[in-house]
C-alpha cells in the first residue's frame, strides 16, 4: 500500500493529487447523503423532507464531534510519520484507537437521552416531531460505526494514504443507495430505514479501512500504551476540534429554530439546499484534509518553509475550484434542486423559490468557504487546534446574531445570507492567525 511522504516534491502537485481521491470519496459520501434525501422525499413527501432538515444540524453535531476527535487525534499520527520513527508512529496509532473508543462510548451515552429536549429547543413542528425523533435516534445509535470509519480513514490519511478511504467510501455509497431503496422503497421501513442504511454502510467502510491498515505491519502497535501523556496530548488536539464542530452546529441549530418559525415549506426549501451544501464544499473539505496531512508531516520534519509554500498552492487551488463550482451551480442549480423537491407537490413553486434563493447566495460567496477550510486545516496541522476552535466560536456568534437580528428588519429574507456572514466571521480570525504563526516558525530557521 502506497504511503505518501509529503515532505518531498512540489507542494502544488502533492496537495492536488493527494486531494483527488479524497474529493472522489467525499463525492461518494455526499452522493449517498443526497440519495437518502431524494428517496425519502420522493417516497414519503415534503413532511419527511422537512423532518430530515429539522434534525440536520443536530445530526451534524453528532458527526462533527466524532469526526473532530478523529481528525484531531490523527494530527499526532501525521507528526510521528514526519519524524520517520516507527515506535512513535506505533504509539500514536495505539493511543488514537483507544481514545476514539472511549470518547465515542461516553458521547453516545450522554447524547441519546438529550435528543427529545434538543428537538423541542429547535421548535420542531408537531406534525413532523415523531418522524424527526425516530431518525435522529437511529443516527446517534450508529455513531460508533461512524467513528470506526472516520478514525481509521484519518490514520490512513495521516500516513499519506488517501486512496483507501476512497475505496471504502465507494463501497459505502453503493451499499447505502442499495439499502436505501430496499429499506425505504421496498420494505417500507420509513425514515428510519434511511438511517439504518447509512449506519450499515459506514460500518462496512470502517471495516475495510481496518483491514487495509492491519497490512502495514511495521506501524501496528505491539502493546497497549499506558503512558497518560499520549492520551493527554491526544485530547489537547482532539477536544478543541470536536468543540469547534459543536459550536458551529449550535449556530446551525439556532438558525434552524428560527427557520422553523416560517413553516414547513420554508424549512423544506432550506433542507433541499442543505443537502447540496455538502457538494458545495466537497473540494474544500478534501483540500483541508490534504493540508492537515501535508502540514502535519512537514511540521514533524521541521520543514517550515515548505508549509508556507504549500499554503500558497492550496489557496490558488481552492479559489479556482470554488469559482468553477459557482459557475456550475448558477447554470444547473435549479436542475439539481429539482431532485429534492417533488414536482408533483402542490407547493413545488414556493419551495423551489426558497431553495433557489438560498443556493444562489451561497454559491456566489463560495470562495470564502474554501479559504476558511484551507487556513483552518493548515493551522490544525501546526498542532494548534485552539485557534480553529475559536474560529468556530466566531462562526457561532455571527450565525446567531445575523439569524436573530436580520429577520427583524427583513422578515424571512434576512435568513438567506446567514451562512455567508458566518463564514466571514471565521475567516477574519483564521487568516491573520495563520500568518502570525508562519512568521514565528520562519524565525526559528533564521
Amino acid at each position: 500500500m502506497e504511503l505518501k511522504n509529503m515532505c518531498e516534491g512540489k507542494p502544488l502537485k502533492l496537495i492536488f493529487f493527494f486531494s483527488l481521491p479524497l474529493m472522489l470519496g467525499n463525492i461518494c459520501q455526499q452522493l449517498y447523503t443526497v440519495m437518502d434525501t431524494i428517496i425519502v422525499s420522493q417516497k414519503l413527501g415534503v413532511d419527511a423532507l422537512a423532518a430530515l432538515g429539522c434534525c440536520d444540524w443536530l445530526n451534524w453535531m453528532g458527526f462533527g464531534i466524532i469526526t473532530g476527535f478523529a481528525q484531531g487525534f490523527s494530527i499526532m499520527v501525521s507528526h510521528a510519520f514526519g519524524t520517520k520513527l516507527e515506535d512513535q508512529i506505533q504509539n500514536s496509532i495505539c493511543a488514537m484507537m483507544i481514545s476514539c473508543l472511549v470518547v465515542t462510548v461516553v458521547f453516545v451515552c450522554i447524547a441519546l437521552p438529550c435528543i427529545p429536549f434538543a428537538l423541542h429547543l429547535l421548535n420542531t413542528p408537531d406534525t413532523i416531531y415523531d418522524m424527526t425523533l425516530l431518525y435522529t435516534r437511529v443516527i446517534f445509535l450508529g455513531l460508533p460505526a461512524t467513528m470506526l470509519y472516520n478514525a481509521f480513514a484519518a490514520i490512513l490519511r495521516a500516513l499519506g494514504n488517501s486512496k483507501t478511504p476512497l475505496y471504502a467510501m465507494i463501497l459505502a455509497s453503493v451499499l447505502n443507495i442499495g439499502l436505501d431503496i430496499l429499506f425505504v422503497m421496498v420494505f417500507n421501513f420509513g425514515i428510519a430505514g434511511a438511517g439504518v442504511a447509512t449506519i450499515i454502510a459506514q460500518f462496512l467502510a470502517g471495516c475495510y479501512c481496518v483491514y487495509k491498515l492491519l497490512q502495514i505491519k511495521a506501524y501496528m502497535p505491539h502493546h497497549l500504551i499506558k503512558d497518560m501523556e499520549y492520551y493527554l496530548r491526544m485530547m489537547k488536539l482532539g477536544f478543541p476540534m470536536a468543540l469547534q464542530n459543536v459550536l458551529i452546529s449550535i449556530g446551525g441549530m439556532v438558525l434552524t429554530s428560527v427557520i422553523n418559525r416560517y413553516g414547513t415549506l420554508f424549512l423544506a426549501g432550506f433542507t433541499a439546499v442543505n443537502k447540496l451544501y455538502g457538494i458545495l464544499e466537497v473540494s474544500a473539505v478534501s483540500y483541508g484534509y490534504a493540508m492537515v496531512t501535508y502540514t502535519g508531516q512537514n511540521y514533524g520534519a521541521k520543514c517550515y518553509r515548505r508549509i508556507a509554500k504549500g499554503l500558497k498552492s492550496a489557496v490558488v487551488l481552492s479559489v479556482v475550484t470554488a469559482l468553477v463550482i459557482t459557475l456550475i451551480l448558477f447554470l444547473f442549480g435549479k436542475t439539481l434542486l429539482s431532485f429534492f423537491i417533488s414536482s408533483g407537490s402542490e407547493n413545488y413553486e414556493e419551495v423551489m423559490q426558497v431553495a433557489w434563493t438560498f443556493l444562489r447566495i451561497m454559491a456566489a460567496c463560495l470562495p470564502i468557504l474554501y479559504l476558511l477550510h484551507i487556513y483552518r486545516s493548515t493551522i490544525q496541522g501546526l498542532s494548534d487546534t485552539f485557534i480553529p476552535m475559536l474560529s468556530g466560536f466566531f462562526e457561532l456568534i455571527v450565525r446567531i446574531a445575523v439569524a436573530l437580528i436580520l429577520p427583524i428588519w427583513m422578515g424571512r429574507n434576512g435568513l438567506y445570507p446567514v451562512e455567508v456572514f458566518a463564514w466571514i466571521g471565521a475567516v477574519v480570525l483564521l487568516i491573520p492567525s495563520y500568518y502570525h504563526k508562519e512568521r514565528a516558525l520562519l524565525k526559528k530557521l533564521d
